[in-house]
């Protein structure tokens, strides 16, 4: 068999696949995200740690730890972990959507010219990229600057935790903002600029190469045997776009896990300024990427702060018995400023059209709504610069939900196709990552993983609505753009 990690937003998942790809036992084991500031996102990868140590006591229950061929870890891209010479986490990680380091972005498009960047990474100065953030940590936290010996992401430090080895995945060193595609090496002038040391900066490895081995410590704190090969492992979007088989230029998913992820597959070197690009995890490939601060982040926090005790499926069911438009109401979601397709750090989540006829599922499936109406913004993003897409996949958490399905299909126009027994996708696609650099599988046997899609078709009497207002939805931010740096 072979053990999948995911590091998300929210939780910890686990699951083994068998030899056939069938998904043979999963677990869940939650963890917070603390803003303790406006527009800060931070956790603590003690906390990922601590999920993955249970998860993998859970799915091993009853199982011989010998029959795990292989270990592989996804996460989200690009977290900052800052480690002490003891490989140790000097404070809570800084996560991809946090939106702090707002005037450093400003100083850094003034001294390090942002054409040459976006040509060499197809990076540009924005909320996502790591410069600003070290350059916040220099001027804010000196001391804990001072002691930083290496940087890490997510799902590599929790890899190096288990097998000892310290290490840069490929997709964190790009959507870093660090990494030359085309000279395959560190910028060393940007880093230069960010005062960052090349020793910092762990060797990088591709998502399938095995890095090394659990450790003695790592197998007596997870149940698993020593000596486990462990690869490099993949951002958790891009495991998404690879367990349900997605290969083929024009196919494109759409990830609603805690952040949002619009992911659009090509074959070339060809990033968008409004965008990220990503590597897939199939050599060869290349995954435009549209990421969005909160996305499932925003539907937690809607249940937990004013419905607490009400489970999502019970929410979905009052919200489904709203009109859509939700009687005027219109939602902003950028509760964490807002990464692609607009780049702006100091918008902020925004609920217009409030009534006092207006009740709480109302704004349920209003955020439903306008979190759809951003994928909607990358659509018509990605379709400027000519690309056509072929078919679309709505993956994670927020698949599950058949109203966000049903949303999402009548305000993209579009078919959803969705793989019922896929809904954790980062980790599935790990775990079948991991399964073909092990030698278990070949590239080509994983779209029979998958089975048939389920198809959620457009709603014919939910689209002209949603197009009207998604037209207001765009509107509503060229209107209060102006307005949001006031409220900082």
């Amino acid at each position: 068999m072979i053990l999948g990690f995911d590091v998300g937003t929210t939780a910890v998942k686990a699951l083994l696949l068998s030899e056939d790809g069938t998904i043979v036992a999963e677990s869940v084991h939650s963890h917070n995200l603390s803003c303790l500031h406006p527009g800060w996102s931070e956790e603590d990868p003690e906390d990922w740690w601590a999920g993955i140590v249970a998860t993998c006591r859970d799915i091993l229950t009853g199982r011989d730890p010998g029959s795990i061929k292989a270990v592989g870890v996804s996460g989200m891209v690009p977290a900052l972990v800052l480690l002490d010479r003891r490989k140790r986490p000097l404070r809570a990680a800084i996560q991809q959507n946090d939106a702090r380091a707002i005037d450093e972005i400003v100083q850094l498009r003034a001294s390090f010219d942002e054409g040459k960047l976006f040509k060499r990474t197809g990076a540009t100065w924005n909320q996502q990229v790591l410069g600003p953030k070290l350059r916040w940590l220099q001027s804010h936290e000196p001391e804990v600057w001072r002691t930083t010996r290496q940087l890490a992401g997510s799902y590599d430090y929790v890899t190096t935790r288990l097998s000892g080895v310290s290490y840069t995945e490929l997709n964190w060193a790009l959507e870093a903002g660090f990494w030359d595609v085309r000279r395959q090496r560190w910028m060393d002038d940007l880093l230069s600029t960010v005062g960052l040391e090349p020793s910092m900066l762990a060797p990088v490895r591709k998502p399938h190469d095995l890095v090394g081995e659990v450790t003695a410590d790592a197998a007596q704190e997870t149940g698993l045997r020593k000596g486990t090969p462990v690869i490099a492992g993949s951002a958790d979007h891009i495991a998404s776009v690879l367990s349900i088989g997605i290969s083929r230029p024009g196919q494109t998913v759409v990830k609603v896990g805690g952040a949002g992820d619009f992911l659009y597959v090509i074959d070339q070197f060809s990033p968008i300024r409004e965008l990220f690009i990503d590597y897939h995890d199939i050599p060869g490939l290349f995954v435009i990427n549209g990421c969005m601060a909160t996305s499932g982040s925003l539907v937690k926090w809607f249940a937990t702060r004013f419905r607490e005790g009400t489970s999502y499926a019970t929410l979905d069911r009052e919200a489904a018995a709203i009109p859509p438009g939700c009687d005027g109401l219109l939602v902003l979601p950028y509760f964490l400023g807002e990464k692609t397709p607009i780049h702006d750090p100091e918008a902020r989540g925004t609920i217009i059209g409030l009534t006092l006829t207006h009740r709480p599922e109302h704004v349920h499936r209003a955020i439903l709504e306008g979190i759809s109406y951003a994928f909607r913004h990358h659509v018509d993003t990605l379709e400027t610069y000519h690309h056509r897409i072929s078919e679309v996949y709505m993956v994670d958490g927020g698949a599950r939900s058949a109203l966000w399905r049903s949303i999402m299909a009548s305000v993209l126009g579009r078919p959803i196709r969705y793989v019922p027994h896929v809904h954790s996708g980062s980790a599935v696609g790990v775990a079948i990552l991991t399964g073909v650099a092990a030698g278990l599988w070949e590239w080509g046997d994983i779209e029979a993983f998958t089975g048939p899609p389920e198809t959620t078709w457009p709603e014919e009497r939910a689209t002209p609505v949603y197009d009207r207002l998604y037209s207001a939805y765009r509107d509503a931010y060229r209107r209060l753009k102006s307005l949001y740096p006031t409220l900082r």
